[in-house]
Order: structure tokens, then C-alpha cells, then sequence
């Protein structure tokens, strides 16, 4: 259950499994076939309003990675297939940002290491979403306290 994260300029190796683009919009500079991918899951990517907001902002990064977190979980059906790919064997998670470290697809792996985490201490898929809801609950409640 090895979920990798790569540019997608970066070359293709044998150990990045399935090959997901978790970008909203085309790379630039990319032909459409030219990139090596099982498939392209824009729904999965951040907004465009979100995007727009955290455009790239490192001093943004916090509030961007749980408001994404939150769209996430409003939107369980666009990140469930990366999660049942991820339970069959590795994959990769690609994106075009520069920043290697303030980018959606490490909030993406984040989250969906914690949902395989909690599914192997044996939680149920509704337990797991209860705590990402109470969690939910308390960043809703830092922001209004704000």
C-alpha cells in the first residue's frame, strides 16, 4: 500500500504502479500523449476557488490543506478508486506544482494514508469518516473563533 507523489516532468519508473494526474487542469507543456497515466482525476483536485486562493502561498499552506481536506471528504466518490488502487498495490500521484512540498498531492497522500491507516486498525469506512468529521468540526470551529 505505497502511495507516491511525483511532477509530472519527472520520468516514469517501474515502481510507480498505477500513475494518477490529481491536477485540475493539463500541465503545461505536456502532450496528452506523451504522459504515461491510468487515468486523469481532476474531480479529485482542489477547486478552482481553492485554487485560486492558495495560489501557491506557502504562508497559505495550513488553511490550504484543511480546507482541501474538506472538499475531500464532501467528496468521497472521486478519491475512493485511488484508495482501492492503493489496496492493490502501489501508485503515484502526479502533479505539476514546483513546490515539491506545498502541492494538493501531499495533502491528497496525507489523507488517503490516513484513511488506509485507520482501515487497518480495523475501523470501518463510517467510523473513520466520524472522526474526519469531528475534525472537520474543530478546524470549522478554530476558523470562526478567528
Amino acid at each position: 500500500m505505497t502511495i507516491r507523489i511525483k511532477r509530472v516532468y519527472d520520468p516514469v519508473e517501474p515502481s510507480d504502479g498505477e500513475r494518477y494526474l490529481v491536477e485540475r487542469l493539463w500541465p503545461r507543456g505536456v502532450r496528452r500523449d506523451e504522459l504515461v497515466i491510468t487515468a486523469w482525476l481532476r474531480a479529485v483536485a482542489p477547486s478552482d476557488a481553492l485554487r485560486r486562493w492558495y495560489a501557491h502561498d506557502p504562508a497559505k499552506w495550513s488553511e490550504f490543506q484543511q480546507r482541501y481536506q474538506e472538499e475531500l471528504l464532501a467528496r468521497p466518490r472521486e478519491w475512493k478508486p485511488l484508495l482501492e488502487a492503493a489496496r492493490r498495490g502501489p501508485i503515484t500521484l502526479l502533479y505539476s506544482a514546483r513546490d515539491r512540498v506545498h502541492n494538493s498531492a501531499v495533502v491528497l497522500r496525507a489523507f488517503l494514508e490516513e484513511w488506509l491507516h485507520s482501515a487497518g486498525e480495523g475501523h470501518d469506512e463510517a467510523t473513520t469518516l466520524g472522526r474526519c468529521t469531528e475534525r472537520k468540526a474543530r478546524v470549522e470551529d478554530e476558523r470562526t473563533a478567528r
